[in-house]
């Protein structure tokens, strides 16, 4: 077996940095990019109702719930409108989604910003997949629901910081924290990632 020449380990080595460089980001990275970029910016939860414009429409980015991350992170990364696709669905398919809140028809400005909504949304869009067993089992860019004290729907996206980092807004703006098994979860989802 031929040793490679030194020139060629040197040319090896020089050529390395520009070619991880140069490799596309993957969909799942753009979509944390774009989750991690409304830390900082989104600092307090607000659950009020809130008229929007529709399609489009979004509360000011200082405040929102936690479907708002998703929201806001599939909108930022790859213009995909939660809003209109989860009101759309509604429209075609209501008794296929929760009646808690009383409703007798879709409403464009809250639909989207329900963690159970949405969590049928993806169930529909063949999203779900099976809960792992451990947090090394999940991608960065799934989306997790849980119940925060075994009651409260809750949702945010994985980070790609570590097993177990998400993102997401629990209470007091979005922030990414090792948080995932901290709640009984109840779905994984992956979704154009």
């Amino acid at each position: 077996m031929t040793q490679p020449s030194r020139r060629a380990v040197l040319l090896g080595l020089a050529l390395a940095p520009v070619a991880a460089r140069s490799a596309p980001p993957t969909r799942a990275s753009v979509l944390i990019a774009a989750t991690r970029r409304q830390v900082g910016v989104t600092l307090r939860y607000d659950p009020d109702y809130t008229a929007l414009r529709y399609p489009g429409g979004d509360v000011p980015r200082e405040r929102g719930v936690c479907t708002d991350v998703v929201i806001r992170a599939y909108r930022d990364a790859f213009g995909v409108d939660l809003q209109a696709l989860v009101h759309d669905d509604m429209a075609r398919a209501f008794a296929a989604y929760p009646h808690r809140w009383g409703l007798t028809h879709p409403d464009a400005s809250i639909d989207h910003r329900r963690v159970p909504n949405v969590a049928v949304f993806l169930t529909r869009q063949r999203a779900r997949l099976p809960l792992p067993a451990d947090a090394r089992g999940w991608r960065a860019g799934d989306i997790f629901t849980c119940l925060i004290g075994g009651r409260l729907p809750h949702i945010g996206i994985v980070s790609d910081r570590g097993p177990g980092w998400v993102i997401h807004n629990i209470g007091a703006g979005a922030r990414e924290e090792p948080v995932l098994a901290d709640f009984p979860l109840t779905g994984r989802f992956r979704w154009r990632v």
